[in-house]
């Protein structure tokens, strides 16, 4: 955003267009580069770049129309510029955003028509307050607004819960990581929306603080996306050939041939538990079913008809490793702490190696260790 009294500080007007410039590289970036830089050896949503992209653009955009709205046309009228310019912003890289943070999360694809929906009464509240040239538009654009967001971190909130039993039913380890940084991407969107209506910051330290803020945003988007693996799953159509020992996927998008449950449970027995494939941290059901030659639908529908999930089936590896492994090291009489034993049998977070531990053994580690 801009202020007319910011050409006046010299360091204010190179920041500002600094960090319009650093958005439209970075978007370009996103867009035009097909493969990370980042993180090399992780698939980023191609869909989620776009999305980011397109939030990249719109905040560079949104520094160029109050710019040429200050200084060039209704540099007089502050309060038809002001309408403008925050229905602009608002039409744009709010519902932008919204459609990210969405994006970020891979269990199911979201509509987004109701975002759309609900910014239309923006426009009326806009027309409205130009053709009679009333200050209560501006008041009524960000208080509507503020309604607006309110109810869709209510929503984002439930989307994060239902997106972390789809992360724990599906993925080992994954689900902590992926929805707190959702979480942080928000919180930094509402420290730049703060900074330029809190009474609190007053002057050329609010103009400051948003674009400082906005290089923040602009990295941590692309460290976000640059980092997050791709977990969508997808169903495919299943044709079973009668008494064929393989069943052929009938979607061209997956070349894979889906083994019967016999073959899958004697493949998870081969080329994942005997080579403890379980111990590798993060390991999701792509690359599981990629490891034992089938396909990740079809994997889980093995699962499923186990009455387990994929988190269940990796976690009990990892637990019964870990009973293992503390008994080697008890036995050899060397320092055992829990902790660092969990580690090594696959687990990152030593809270979900705890819950886990309780899940399968019916009692807590510490209570555990001290019985054995």
């Amino acid at each position: 955003m801009y202020e007319y009294e910011g050409l006046n500080n010299v360091l204010y007007t190179v920041l500002y267009g600094a960090a319009a410039m650093a958005a439209i590289i970075v978007g370009l970036y996103l867009l035009l580069r097909r493969h990370n830089a980042i993180a090399p050896e992780i698939s980023s949503p191609k869909l989620l770049r776009w999305w980011a992209a397109a939030f990249l653009f719109a905040t560079a955009a949104s520094h160029v129309w109050w710019t040429i709205l200050g200084t060039v046309w209704l540099v007089d009228d502050r309060l038809v510029r002001n309408i403008i310019n925050l229905t602009l912003d608002r039409l744009t890289f709010m519902p932008l955003m919204m459609v990210m943070l969405l994006r970020m999360l891979q269990d199911r694809k979201r509509k987004i028509w109701p975002i759309i929906v609900a910014l239309i009464p923006l426009v009326g509240i806009a027309v409205w307050g130009i053709a009679n040239h009333d200050d209560r538009a501006e008041t009524a654009i960000e208080y509507y607004m503020r309604f607006v967001c309110i109810c869709f971190i209510i929503y984002y909130v439930y989307a994060l819960w239902q997106y972390n039993r789809w992360l724990h039913d599906n993925f080992a380890d994954l689900q902590h990581k992926e929805v707190w940084q959702s979480l942080v991407f928000i919180a930094c969107i509402l420290f730049v929306y703060g900074a330029y209506t809190w009474w609190f910051f007053a002057g050329m330290t609010s103009e400051f603080l948003a674009q400082v803020n906005t290089f923040i945003i602009i990295g941590f988007i692309l460290w976000r996306v640059e980092t997050l693996q791709k977990l969508e799953t997808y169903e495919e159509d299943i044709e079973i050939q009668g008494d064929a020992e393989t069943i052929t996927l009938a979607n061209e998008d997956s070349k894979a041939t889906a083994y019967l449950p016999d073959s899958i449970g004697k493949l998870l027995k081969e080329r994942c538990e005997d080579t403890q494939l379980y111990l590798q941290h993060e390991l999701t059901l792509q690359q599981l079913s990629l490891a034992i030659g089938t396909n990740r639908t079809y994997l889980g529908a093995y699962f499923a008809q186990q009455g387990i999930t994929y988190n269940a089936y990796i976690n009990r590896l990892r637990v019964e490793h870990f009973v293992r492994l503390y008994n080697e090291e008890k036995d050899s009489s060397q320092p055992v702490t829990a902790k660092t034993i969990a580690q090594q049998s696959g687990f990152r977070s030593y809270t979900t190696f705890s819950l886990a531990f309780k899940n399968f053994m019916g009692t807590t580690v510490a209570e555990w260790m001290k019985n054995v």
